[in-house]
């Protein structure tokens, strides 16, 4: 069979001079045998997919802690629509969708329990620093399959641990994937402020609204058009200066109405709590490691490091039931 190389055939004769070829993939630290169906790129958004970082997801916070709820995101929608929003403008530009997808799908891999909270808890006490970005790339390197990674390829490796704006991946794919993500989270903790009656479309400053359009849905299609128009035969992604100016505009509201308000936000001290709690708990304790991060201990994994895989794993649900287990009294009764 020769499919992966015609689907592989039909990238170099449909996809923009500028997109990511298959064919030309930097390749994976340990060389493979290709997949005789699928093209490279479209294999590691297949084991993303399937991985167990990516289904603990569902149970991780986005933005609103516990919410009472059944529609607030989590981190896994959240990383479903990121990866929508990467897929529409790529085919759009005729870039590759199996690799923005993939990129995507991994991008929060490594995000802690409690969202951004369980990140400054990590930061804070751990001497090496943690960043999420760098953890979902250690994830797929080396934490997912029992402590022997992915192995997947240069380019989704370098768009994951790229998607911040400090930032820049060298593919245009990862770009995508970077203001994907930017304009995912402001469109639906936007929608979840909403819903939680925090704030209303009305509240956003009118200097805004001239720009993006008056309802939250206008603002998703204004970002997606504006990128898709201003980086047509074009070797970079970009948005026009009036349309980026509006979005770190709106993204500044953002922060200053929700991801600092103490409605939304009061539990995270708490989280943050927690999370160091269980660190040090965790540095005194490694018989409670999986078999994996004791393995990876022993070859000479720093301890500090070790502990952040450990908590950084947990979904929130499995956090608070381990702190339960270890810090709060158990009932008893005399037979």
């Amino acid at each position: 069979m020769k499919i992966r190389e015609n689907l592989e055939n039909r990238e170099r004769l449909n996809y923009s001079p500028y997109a990511t070829l298959s064919m030309y993939s930097r390749g994976r630290v340990t060389e493979e045998e290709p997949c005789d169906i699928r093209p490279c790129f479209q294999r590691d958004r297949d084991r993303i997919l399937y991985s167990k970082s990516f289904r603990r997801l569902k149970d991780k916070t986005q933005v609103f802690l516990t919410p009472d709820g059944d529609h607030y995101r989590t981190r896994m929608t959240h990383t479903l629509e990121v990866a929508q929003n990467a897929r529409t403008i790529a085919r759009a530009l005729r870039l590759n969708e199996d690799l923005a997808e993939a990129i995507a799908f991994g991008h929060d891999l490594g995000h802690t329990p409690f969202g951004h909270a369980g990140e400054r808890a990590l930061n804070e006490i751990c001497p090496y620093g943690f960043k999420h970005n760098e953890q979902s790339l250690r994830t797929v390197e080396l934490l997912e399959k029992d402590g022997t990674g992915l192995n997947l390829t240069f380019e989704v490796r370098d768009g994951i641990l790229n998607h911040e704006l400090d930032t820049l991946p060298v593919t245009l794919e990862g770009r995508v994937v970077r203001l994907s993500d930017k304009i995912a989270y402001i469109h639906h903790d936007m929608d979840d402020a909403i819903r939680g009656g925090i704030l209303s479309e009305t509240d956003v400053p009118e200097s805004i609204c001239n720009v993006l359009g008056h309802t939250n849905g206008e603002w998703l299609d204004t970002f997606i058009h504006d990128i898709v128009e201003n980086s047509a035969e074009k070797n970079d992604i970009v948005m026009s200066g009036e349309v980026e100016e509006a979005l770190f505009e709106l993204r500044a509201f953002m922060f200053k109405n929700v991801y600092t308000n103490p409605v939304a936000k009061g539990q995270e001290g708490k989280a943050e709590k927690l999370v160091q709690i269980l660190y040090q708990y965790y540095m005194d304790h490694d018989e409670l490691y999986p078999d994996y991060l004791k393995r990876l201990l022993e070859e000479g994994q720093p301890r500090e490091k070790i502990v952040c895989d450990c908590i950084s794993s947990m979904t929130d649900r499995f956090a608070i039931a381990r702190f339960h287990d270890y810090f709060v009294p158990k009932s008893w009764e005399v037979l």
